[in-house]
């Protein structure tokens, strides 16, 4: 077998005698924080947002006490560390979680050498502040300047209510980032037609991310600054997404980023202007301070809402550039294309977004000016300085993962299945396993393997570079490959939060495995680990109190259920209850069948009459996102129903309609003003024309 840096790494001495044991004490718990002019609670590690930097030698020993004075669990997973099963700190599966008021010790050796980090795994306690660098130098470290530098993302709102929001389609967050690509908006950019083409296809608003954050962090804060460094010095940035799903561009003011590695191993330099750094992801660049002023190195979200900065040096401020707003219309003809052909791109080669970016494209204001555009970092640049190759005569397990999802009801899988309906995935030490990752949803990936490095088969041949998270972009297909020299269960997963508690990830388990001292192979601890998806409920409920009624709704849906309730209400005709448990099907899950009751009182001929009768129905999305729904009830009578709702005339303009063969029919229109609140207006064949306000949970 050939030199290689991953068998170099785990073949380090693991006797713990006569090693350096390094021990830090944290503790998790709350603290407030003020990040948008909004004090909120968030939750720290011994009071940081971050946490502390845990900063180790390679050869020593970590040992590491955590104390949860929460009212709920905890964990802390060592993100990229190669290191026993049982502290990897994935709660169920690997490690005991921290129960609450309660303590647990990690001990494990230093293996390896490089820029890492560490964050909760429990529910979504990560995005509210658990997580920290984890620096391990190497024991012949070059002398040379470090500042590593932590990029994260800040939600006001409770991780929940995000988690909430997103599956249920709100899209508040679009109107906050002036995303939300109207019908209105798309004529005047000329773009009717695509617009028309896109919800044609039933494919939602173009968008590179998901949440609206309140503030961008660097290092915990809004901007932060290392004076210290001055003229001519080279400093090695240690650069840190742990985001919890924004990608960030990174420029420098100074000059070029040179790249020395990645994911906390080295790579051959290679000098960019730019790099768009995936969540969880860690790269080193060095960068040359060029004179005795402040130069900015720029982190923008990958949406272009916001930035956060570190200023490198002291005086006057050189700042970096500011990246143009997206050119969304764009993107949606890049996705009705998308739709027609089948395109294979690998490694970042090809990025189908570049139509989105304004300054890939000389400033058609500025004809005749000389242009070249950024040099930006890819896949296909990263060497290993040393073969990384594999045993060539190890037996070599090929496996291939789709990447699926939906962004209509926020479902993502592998396969087509979420954790939740899936089953561990056998494999055998001594073996190679070769996975083919190929992207067939509209959204980036950033998979991440714990416990292991993997190749990226990326045409370096033996020099592949070896990393533990890869970003796969819309569309694309690219290879990796680990070497199986573990054992028991270790988690493959997309590291976008959001992705992952939605369903998108895996377990590779080794055949004939000790068993783990920590959690015991039982099926109930199996079943409580993998349903995390399913068992999450997410409420939704409307009320609209118009001068011609009272109108709402409710439902409260996980992956595949939902339970349903509807009023219509009139003091002078009377009015209507229905409640429904219904099950959605299919991998977009357009279709959903569903059986209730409906309760009715209405005025006949100057009489009440009361009224109760079984329903039973299919419901399915039409193109235009149109909604039909044919019911029978037990009366032995059919009606067939269709309604769109949501359309976007404006950025905060919205237009419902519907149409019964009971001869119903109504049209709305609805004014945004909060997340909460809405003017609206609708016209009922029934009551006529009313208006009021919407309140919407």
């Amino acid at each position: 077998m050939k030199a290689f840096l991953f068998f170099m790494l785990a073949a380090f001495p693991l006797s713990m005698a006569a090693q350096n044991v390094v021990r830090y004490d944290l503790t998790i718990g709350h603290k407030i924080v003020n990040y948008s002019g909004k004090r909120v609670h968030a939750l720290a590690i011994n009071g940081q947002i971050p946490a502390p930097t845990l900063e180790f030698t390679e050869g020593d020993i970590a040992e590491i006490h955590v104390l949860n004075t929460l009212d709920e669990e905890s964990s802390l997973h060592w993100h990229g560390i190669l290191l026993p099963n049982e502290e990897d700190g994935v709660p169920y599966l690997t490690t005991t979680p921290i129960k609450p008021k309660g303590t647990h010790v990690f001990r494990f050796p230093i293996r390896q050498s490089g820029t890492y980090w560490y964050h909760s795994h429990s529910n979504l306690q990560e995005q509210k502040g658990l997580y920290g660098a984890f620096i391990i130098k190497k024991r012949d470290e070059p002398d040379m300047p470090n500042y590593t530098l932590l990029l994260s993302d800040w939600t006001d709102e409770h991780p929940h209510e995000v988690m909430r929001s997103l599956k249920n389609e709100n899209d508040w967050y679009a109107i906050k980032k002036n995303a939300v690509q109207s019908y209105g908006e798309a004529a005047r950019a000329g773009a009717f037609k695509e617009k028309i083409k896109q919800e044609w296809s039933r494919m939602d608003a173009m968008d590179v991310s998901d949440v609206y954050y309140d503030a961008l962090l660097a290092n915990g804060k809004l901007q932060d600054h290392a004076p210290q460094f001055k003229a001519g010095d080279k400093v090695r940035l240690r650069i840190i997404n742990g985001s919890a799903s924004t990608y960030f561009w990174v420029q420098f003011a100074g000059g070029k980023l040179s790249v020395v590695a990645s994911d906390g191993i080295d790579v051959e330099p290679v000098e960019v202007d730019r790099m768009l750094i995936a969540v969880a992801e860690t790269f080193d660049v060095i960068v040359t301070i060029p004179e005795n002023r402040s130069f900015e190195l720029r982190a923008t979200a990958e949406d272009r809402t916001k930035a956060t900065s570190l200023w490198l040096g002291v005086g006057e401020e050189v700042k970096a550039p500011v990246l143009p707003k997206l050119k969304l219309f764009e993107g949606m003809r890049m996705m009705n294309e998308m739709g027609k052909h089948t395109m294979k791109m690998s490694y970042q080669q090809m990025d189908m977004n570049e139509v989105m970016y304004p300054e890939m494209v000389p400033d058609p204001s500025k004809p005749g000016e000389p242009f070249t555009p950024p040099v930006t970092l890819t896949y296909a640049m990263l060497r290993s300085p040393v073969s990384t190759a594999l045993n060539p005569n190890a037996p070599v397990r090929e496996l291939n993962f789709r990447l699926t999802g939906s962004m209509n009801r926020y479902q993502w899988s592998i396969n087509d299945k979420p954790l939740s309906k899936s089953d561990k995935i056998l494999i055998k030490k001594g073996e190679v396993v070769r996975i083919t990752l190929t992207n067939d949803t509209m959204m980036r990936h950033p998979m991440h393997l714990h416990g292991h490095f993997f190749r990226v088969l990326n045409g370096q041949g033996d020099h592949s570079p070896l990393k533990n998270v890869m970003d796969i972009m819309p569309m694309e297909e690219n290879v990796i490959e680990f070497d199986a020299n573990e054992e028991k269960d270790w988690f493959f997963h997309c590291h976008i939060l959001y992705h992952m508690m939605a369903g998108m990830g895996r377990v590779f388990s080794y055949e004939d495995s000790p068993p783990n001292t920590q959690i015991a192979p039982t099926k109930a601890n199996w079943n409580f680990f993998r349903k995390e998806d399913e068992r999450m409920w997410h409420p939704l409920a409307e009320v609209s109190m118009q001068s011609n009624g009272l109108f709402a709704h409710a439902m409260t849906s996980n992956n595949y259920n939902f339970f349903a309730a509807d009023l219509h209400l009139h003091p002078k005709h009377g009015g209507e209850i229905e409640l429904k448990y219904g099950r959605f099907f299919g991998k977009q899950q357009f279709l959903n069948a569903y059986g209730g009751v409906e309760f009715h009182r209405e005025k006949e001929n100057g009489q009440w009459e009361n009224g109760f009768k079984g329903i039973f129905g299919l419901e399915y999305t039409l193109p235009m996102f149109v909604k039909a729904d044919a019911r029978v009830d037990t009366r032995g009578k059919f009606r067939f129903q269709v309604a769109r709702e949501d359309l976007a005339i404006s950025r905060r303009l919205r237009f419902d309609a519907m149409w019964n063969t009971d001869k119903e029919y109504q049209v709305g229109l609805r004014y945004i003003m909060t997340k909460r609140w809405q003017l609206g207006t609708n016209y009922y064949n029934r009551y006529g024309f009313g208006a009021g306000i919407i309140f919407s949970y």
